[in-house]
């Protein structure tokens, strides 16, 4: 639930509004005092925030927010009328994460706000440098195969198809998926060209490419585990 702390109703219902109708819940809020409670009973997932604000001002609400334990980690992006180099530098000093001055495009705002959820998603749950999988071990720093003692020379396309199945074990990935990340979404050649990698790739794993199943009509996937 991403929150807004705006007391200029117009702005509010038309964010508010616009947040719903992109696929991410949002509540306006005119005041501090109604925002706090709030909060404290639902930790959001990002939080809006204007500066200019009735009771206290913005950045007096996001020191707030960074020192309460539940939404220290929460993204927030500050929203306001003020331009100066000044204004954007407090903000983002005292614990912001993105600013954006009004006025603004709903478009625009909908792609910062969706950005700023994948940094900090990302940030918060890092993608594994290491994976393994049987006698399978795949190394991304060193951009290494091996299977038990054996190093396994891969091609690029081969070593990216292998990554993209172990970073999403027991999920089925269509041909199309595949297609689409590895070779780029206008890549235009027939869906065999996965099915001629899948079984190169495995050819080279030897027995060990027994691992990756095919999921007849649809792709292929690597179990959670084998050991």
């Amino acid at each position: 639930m991403i929150y807004l702390l705006e007391d200029d109703s117009s702005i509010r219902e038309l964010v508010v509004y616009t947040l719903n109708n992109s696929g991410l819940p949002a509540k306006g809020f005119d005041r501090p005092s109604k925002f706090k409670p709030a909060v404290e009973q639902e930790t959001p997932s990002l939080v809006l925030l204007d500066i200019m604000l009735p009771e206290e001002d913005g950045l007096q609400v996001l020191k707030y927010l960074r020192r309460l334990p539940a939404t220290k980690n929460v993204p927030i992006i500050m929203l306001t009328a003020k331009t100066t180099e000044y204004d954007k530098v407090v903000g983002l000093d005292s614990g912001a994460d993105d600013y954006i001055a009004k006025p603004f495009g709903m478009t625009e705002l909908v792609a910062r706000i969706k950005a700023l959820l994948r940094r900090t998603a990302s940030e918060n749950n890092p993608k594994a440098t290491i994976y393994e999988n049987g006698d399978i071990r795949l190394s991304v720093d060193k951009h290494t195969v091996t299977v038990g003692d054996r190093k396994v020379n891969l091609t690029l396309k081969e070593f990216e198809l292998l990554l993209m199945l172990m970073e999403n074990r027991e999920k089925v990935l269509t041909r199309d998926r595949i297609l689409n990340k590895i070779w780029g979404y206008d890549f235009d050649g027939e869906n065999r060209t996965v099915d001629v990698h899948i079984r190169t790739l495995r050819k080279k794993l030897g027995k060990a490419g027994d691992i990756i199943e095919t999921v007849r009509g649809i792709g292929y996937k690597i179990p959670e585990d084998i050991v």
